[in-house]
């Protein structure tokens, strides 16, 4: 029996009785939290795992939708909560592009996660429904994965009863998985390729072997250390780099953190632990002076370098480290070096680089001494990543080690009609193919761990360079982050790329002052996504001058908007 309210109201023809009760028979298995207010943002829903069956229910509902309005294309939902730690959980849609879901969605996703009871569940869906006109007599099909939570199985039968809850609509669980191997899946299955992890396991081992092959006969200086050591974080990063090592000959990776020791997800390992502490992993230490090291996060979207100084022998635990960054930076002048062996054609390529204000001003510098074309973005996976789509050639990474090459399709199509002209062997002929092996072993959906430490493994190799002498590009300036509590977070308005204040009147020129008096001084302000703070960067030439920079515009901004 439906409850009276819903008898009032018009059904539309999209959404029928029997759809109705099927969302509302559904819904009642998992009712929401009490106090439970959730926003969707680039990480999608993040939340204690003992809170999220409802979100993922409805998150479910809402791949389901969206499979509908782009005539039941598919769509992935991953469950995960990446670098959080284990008693955490998370949800996000891949859109069929591979990328990530519309923000034009956003709103309803925050609608149906908070609504309070299944009849204003159902209420926003069939709004939603009519307002985008989505057919409901398709069939929608959504693609599920999980990291290695505990907690995911459970919440991944929850997200498979809200797709079914849309009649006609199928969930296809594909198991444990990286984050990225199910973007590159359900954009490969979309553009009509074969999709499943095998053939997501092949692509990189192919387009891997052949940037190995095309690897310059002359004789280069071999590596002094030949062995990668990985810290998988306990995650699914390091099962599936055990699946691909298999695959694979030229590399020779020993893993560690796999999380079968023992060992707990994200705890004191893992690319974010490395990146922010900018010391060793669990597992790591003095053993390992001068090895090349690599470190996944939870769900392997990021990655970051890192070797253990010899100076570490007397019992430190700090490590050079090499970001997103130095990952940008190495990918820009491998791709730069082939565009130049291609000649005039190479030259009018438009190749682009973006960062955001968080990137170090050295590398920024350094690229920029490149002569390549450096954008801003404003921070946040999905600004960057549409930035980089505007360039033939786009490279994007925040220095957390999450990042990607694009290449658009035209210009893929000229690589591939150049290949065909060329003669076999020549230089021009090898630096062609070596740009389609980039384009098909970088996942262009997003930021992978493993098919970008494939990459810079290659380069290194095809350099002779050692992590060392990759390190040497440049040199790091010296940093530091603060927050500052405020009232009033909104109050802070700034430029499209975050690099300047526009409110309130009167602070940049204010900031402005403080950076004239630091050599290489650097500074901004942003109001943070999610709490009443606002954030503070500063660089300088020394620490002591970084840290007394930070300072002085916190201070500033307290000034200016008061502390709470």
């Amino acid at each position: 029996m439906l409850p009276l309210f819903l008898h009032s109201v018009s059904l539309t023809i999209a959404m029928d009785e029997t759809q109705i009760a099927s969302i509302l028979k559904s819904s009642e298995l998992y009712p929401l939290p009490q106090s439970l207010k959730l926003s969707y943002g680039t990480a999608g829903f993040r939340a204690d795992a003992s809170l999220l069956e409802s979100t993922v229910f409805r998150v479910g509902i809402l791949s389901s939708l969206r499979s509908l309005k782009l005539n039941s294309s598919t769509v992935g939902l991953m469950i995960t909560a990446s670098h959080n730690k284990l008693s955490d959980n998370g949800v996000k849609v891949s859109d069929p592009s591979g990328g990530m879901l519309s923000q034009n969605w956003e709103p309803f996703a925050d609608q149906i996660a908070n609504a309070s009871s299944p009849g204003m569940l159902v209420s926003l869906i069939r709004d939603f429904v009519e307002k985008e006109e989505i057919s409901m007599g398709g069939k929608g099909e959504v693609w599920l994965g999980r990291d290695t939570r505990p907690s995911g199985e459970s919440l991944l039968r929850a997200a498979e009863i809200g797709v079914r809850s849309v009649l006609g609509s199928v969930a296809v669980d594909l198991g444990v998985l990286t984050t990225p191997q199910l973007h590159w899946l359900v954009r490969a299955k979309n553009r009509g390729f074969k999709a499943s992890e095998s053939d997501y396991f092949e692509n990189l081992t192919t387009s891997f072997k052949c940037l190995v092959d095309l690897i310059p006969t002359i004789p280069v200086k071999k590596l002094e250390v030949s062995r990668l050591v990985l810290d998988g974080a306990n995650g699914v990063g390091g099962l599936k780099m055990e699946v691909l090592r298999g695959f694979l000959s030229g590399l020779d990776v020993e893993i560690r953190n796999t999380g079968r020791d023992g060992g707990v997800l994200n705890e004191r390992v893992g690319a974010d632990f490395v990146q922010k502490e900018k010391v060793v992993p669990l597992g790591f230490g003095v053993k390992d002076v001068g090895m090349r090291c690599v470190s996944f996060d939870g769900d392997a979207d990021r990655l970051v370098y890192f070797y253990v100084p010899s100076e570490s022998c007397s019992g430190g635990d700090k490590v050079e480290l090499l970001d997103g960054d130095k990952i940008l930076s190495l990918f820009a002048l491998f791709i730069k070096e082939q565009l130049k062996s291609i000649g005039d054609e190479g030259k009018e390529t438009r190749l682009g680089v973006v960062q955001t204000a968080y990137a170090n001003g050295a590398s920024t510098d350094y690229l920029k001494e490149m002569g390549l074309e450096v954008v801003f973005a404003k921070t946040g996976v999905k600004h960057l990543h549409e930035k980089a789509a505007e360039f033939d050639i786009g490279i994007y990474f925040e220095a957390n080690g999450h990042g990607t090459i694009l290449f658009s399709e035209s210009f893929i199509s000229w690589l591939v009609g150049k290949q065909k002209d060329l003669s076999r062997g020549s230089d021009e002929y090898n630096a062609v193919s070596r740009l389609v092996a980039v384009s098909n072993l970088i996942n262009q959906a997003v930021g992978d761990a493993l098919s970008g430490l494939l990459l810079v493994e290659v380069i290194l190799q095809h350099m002779g360079w050692s992590v060392q002498k990759w390190n040497e590009l440049y040199k790091d300036l010296p940093s530091r982050q603060v927050k500052v509590e405020v009232p009033d977070r909104t109050a802070v308005v700034t430029t499209s790329e975050e690099t300047e204040a526009l409110k309130p009147l009167g602070i940049q020129d204010a900031i402005n002052g403080e950076i004239k008096k630091y050599k290489r001084g650097r500074a901004f302000i942003r109001p943070s996504g999610t709490e009443d703070v606002v954030r503070v960067y500063a660089e300088a030439s020394t620490q002591e001058d970084a840290d007394s920079l930070a300072n002085a515009v916190a201070q500033l901004v307290k000034s200016f908007l008061g502390s709470s």
